[in-house]
């Protein structure tokens, strides 16, 4: 079994916090928000775009996470299993707003091609997170669940409601606007 980063058998610590999470025990519950909140909040910060925003999906991801925990079965990673809680608290979230619905038009970034392959080696890891951040929500959203966390067109279309061929207009639409921003800046 797992449960964090690579180790293959659970931490009886975390075991435990797990354990008395699920019985309500505040100590437990403040052992794992301390273990997985800064991981959570890059999480709700790549599809929230907004440090406000995104602090308000962790709590609400949080709430989520103590109020189904006995649904955890120990099988499989609990911070897969955390993630996609705070994944879809996000995506709940966007939804909500309708700002999956309403991405903004970029036109023009269908005609921009990537002429320097080079420009993306030049940017840090950190600056090509702020650029996800400011696109526009329904490509960030895309972006984010395609790219980052691995889901397929047609799993994103069903937690999105949209078509398929909108989830692949949608990565396109952002992989050619993060290029063009990419090749103004170098």
């Amino acid at each position: 079994m797992q449960l964090f980063g690579n180790r293959k058998h659970l931490d009886t610590r975390e075991t435990d916090w797990i354990e008395g999470a699920k019985r309500g025990d505040r100590k437990s519950q403040k052992a794992l928000y301390d273990l997985l909140a800064a991981k959570m909040f890059a999480v709700c910060l790549r599809y929230m775009g907004d440090r406000d925003s995104a602090e308000d999906i962790l709590q609400d991801g949080f709430v989520t996470l103590f109020s189904k925990i006995d649904s955890y079965s120990g099988t499989g990673s609990f911070e897969g299993w955390a993630r996609r809680i705070f994944v879809n608290t996000a995506l709940m979230s966007l939804r909500k707003k309708d700002a999956l619905k309403n991405s903004e038009d970029v036109q023009t970034a269908w005609n921009i091609s990537n002429d320097d392959p080079t420009a993306i080696q030049k940017i840090g890891y950190d600056e090509l997170l702020k650029m996800v951040a400011a696109l526009p929500p329904g490509f960030r959203t895309v972006f984010n669940m395609y790219v980052i966390e691995g889901y397929s067109h047609k799993e994103i279309a069903e937690a999105l409601g949209i078509s398929e061929t909108t989830s692949r207009s949608q990565l396109q639409r952002a992989r050619t606007l993060l290029q063009s921003r990419i090749k103004e800046r170098y």
